[in-house]
């Protein structure tokens, strides 16, 4: 599960594009972060994509990306061109391919990789569909994860929505602010589509005689859309958005990314994943609801400022600041993979987030307003960033935040636990634990 969302200039404090996402995947399915420069291709190369071949592209643009260390494809990213991109899974009535196909992660590296405005990337990206289809497993360690995709592509002027239903699409031009969850938003508006759209669903009989046709009534799977709690999330941080047009800025948005729904919030509270920064708790509703990488960017003419956490949960992360200038990114997820490695920035991380979980009500508050005050700085320090320094304030960004986490690490271990979790969430983290190699 995931969330994605987008506030155009008119809506935000400093008229930049404002685009965030949190990507929600299993507990354990660690999230890499990496920079790929651009590259040129002469001749007639092709590109190992997840499951499936296709023919490379002459140029390939720079791209920042967070992606599931075991796919090729992202979740979300942003290229040197000023243009962000983050996915959702759906559920349809349409058929799933299990096998082949390109994966929703896919289609969204590749756009970044060639698109340079959002515009083109819907285009992109509804060609590819029409070369290539969509498949493939998208679960970790659930092989039964197979699901379609919609889409948010921002550039510095102008954002689409993109949701797919196989081979089927529509994509609407978003006029002031958008945000999408796990389920078809789309419905008697759009401004583009498959052509054979219509005329599909009216012959599954899923459009009525007389009746006007709206994409996500006719194509979306009830059942699935409905437990996924995707409308509970799209509206909650509709209604942040709503409540903060005109003055959203960067530390808005990571608010946005890391809301409870609740003050004295407690993951073992609820069954389902209906919160915006999600904690996984039991392995029926919420075991791929693990916010396992988040992506904030603010997209203007004249710059691109990237800032991630590269780790779990942004409510126990800090965002650091990254830029497409000269060198962008240090490398921090070299041999990623399922396993515990606490000298991977990713699982380091996780002592501390898998540590405040015993007792989250009593040991977030340990860290909350420290992790508040660096990343107001990281900020402030921004406009100091000129071309020929961005990646020392980068590096330095990094470097303080492994420092501050290893320093909450040990104080967190140190706070008493008040209140353990009910048995079932703890013997589902116990569980997790075990199988990455992580002792607390």
């Amino acid at each position: 599960m995931c969330d994605t969302f987008v506030v155009l200039p008119q809506g935000t404090a400093d008229g930049s594009v404002v685009f965030g996402k949190n990507s929600d995947r299993e507990p354990n399915e660690a999230q890499a972060l990496e920079y790929h420069p651009a590259g040129f291709y002469p001749g007639n190369e092709r590109l190992q994509c997840t499951y499936i071949q296709i023919p490379q592209v002459k140029e390939r643009y720079a791209a920042l990306i967070s992606r599931p260390f075991w796919m090729w494809g992202a979740e979300m990213g942003v290229n040197e061109k000023g243009l962000a991109i983050g996915n959702e899974a759906v559920w349809t009535r349409m058929p799933i391919e299990k096998k082949g196909g390109l994966t929703g992660m896919d289609l969204l590296r590749l756009a970044l990789e060639r698109a340079s405005t959002a515009e083109q990337a819907v285009e992109i990206i509804a060609g590819l569909l029409s070369d290539h289809g969509q498949g493939g497993i998208c679960g970790y360690e659930d092989k039964k994860m197979v699901y379609h995709n919609s889409f948010i592509m921002a550039d510095c002027t102008e954002a689409w929505v993109l949701e797919t239903a196989g081979h089927l699409w529509a994509a609407k031009k978003i006029k002031d602010y958008y945000s999408i969850s796990n389920g078809l938003t789309i419905g008697e508006e759009y401004d583009r589509s498959h052509p054979g759209l219509v005329d599909f669903a009216r012959k599954k009989g899923w459009l009525k005689k007389n009746d006007m046709f709206n994409f996500a009534k006719c194509f979306s799977d009830w059942f699935f859309t409905t437990f996924s709690a995707s409308g509970n999330r799209k509206e909650c941080s509709s209604k942040l958005i709503k409540s903060g047009i005109g003055k959203i800025d960067l530390k808005y948005a990571f608010t946005i990314l890391r809301d409870h729904g609740a003050e004295n919030y407690s993951p073992d509270s609820h069954f389902l994943g209906d919160r915006l920064c999600a904690h996984a708790a039991n392995i029926l509703s919420r075991n791929a609801t693990q916010t396992t990488g988040s992506i904030v960017a603010g997209l203007k003419q004249d710059e691109i400022a990237c800032w991630a956490t590269g780790t779990s949960a942004p409510c126990t992360s800090i965002f650091k600041p990254v830029w497409f200038r000269g060198e962008v990114l240090p490398e921090v997820s070299k041999g990623l993979d399922g396993k515990f490695n606490p000298e991977i920035l990713w699982w380091r991380h996780e002592l501390l987030h898998r540590s405040i979980l015993l007792d989250y009500k009593t040991r977030i508050n340990t860290i909350s307003k420290e992790r508040d005050e660096l990343e107001d700085s990281f900020i402030r320090n921004s406009g100091d960033a000129t071309s020929d320094k961005s990646i020392e304030y980068t590096l330095a960004a990094f470097n303080q935040a492994r420092e501050m986490t290893d320093g909450w690490i040990e104080k967190v271990k140190a706070v008493p636990i008040k209140r353990r979790p009910n048995y079932i969430y703890r013997k589902y983290w116990e569980a997790q634990n075990r199988k990455a190699g992580i002792s607390l």
